[in-house]
């Protein structure tokens, strides 16, 4: 007789300490695969999809929006994604203080709000200080797969991206198409997305 495997009530995650990393076998006692990471998760259908392909990763969506989380946590335990967490955490300072050094393999940094405004520019996540948290964070040989339908700030990232000597270009990594996310296919026929993919070299701090 065929049983239904029993689903945890959360697959949200909080932090012991806020001010320093987390032991991330806390939040996955029963996995040790590679770690992704989806920084600003939206609704969550890139996350799901793909985290649907990939069971034996480590999967963290980082959402600040609390009913986006509580939204994507439904989702995640309905589709039994058991190797998927949600962290409710704005997203530079998950990576700032919260992500352990050399921890992750995979950062997807999909359509993050722009901030158009020139007088708002420094609220954008893509700054030199947050590529200094990505840096350590990274590990050898780890990508960060980025996506904007917004050209100035495409540009402006591309810009700030060649001048990092942590960091090469890589393979863009092109989502299939139940992944692309709610945000994109809403927009896409007007503002295609622009893309970009970096990998952490080995040996540069």
């Amino acid at each position: 007789m065929h049983t239904k495997t029993p689903q945890p009530e959360t697959l949200q995650v909080w932090p012991e300490n806020w001010l320093e990393a987390q032991d991330l076998s806390a939040w996955w006692p029963e996995h040790n695969g590679p770690l992704y990471v989806d920084l600003g998760a939206g609704k969550g259908r890139f996350l799901k999809a793909h985290a649907a392909r990939n069971p034996d990763t480590r999967f963290l969506g980082i959402e600040r929006k609390l009913v986006r989380v509580r939204k994507m946590d439904r989702a995640a335990r309905r589709n039994q994604l058991d190797h998927v967490r949600f962290l409710r955490c704005e997203g530079y300072y998950a990576v700032r203080y919260l992500l352990p050094p050399a921890s992750v393999d995979v950062m997807y940094i999909y359509y993050p709000d722009p901030w158009p405004k020139a007088k708002h520019h420094r609220h954008r996540i893509l700054a030199p200080r947050f590529m200094d948290a990505l840096a350590d964070i990274m590990k050898p040989g780890g990508i960060v797969q980025f996506a904007t339908d917004h050209k100035p700030y495409f540009d402006e990232v591309t810009e700030l991206w060649t001048a990092e000597n942590r960091f090469e270009p890589t393979d863009i990594y092109l989502p299939e198409d139940d992944e692309i996310s709610d945000f994109e296919l809403m927009f896409r026929e007007d503002r295609p997305a622009n893309r970009a993919a970096l990998r952490r070299k080995v040996g540069t701090e």
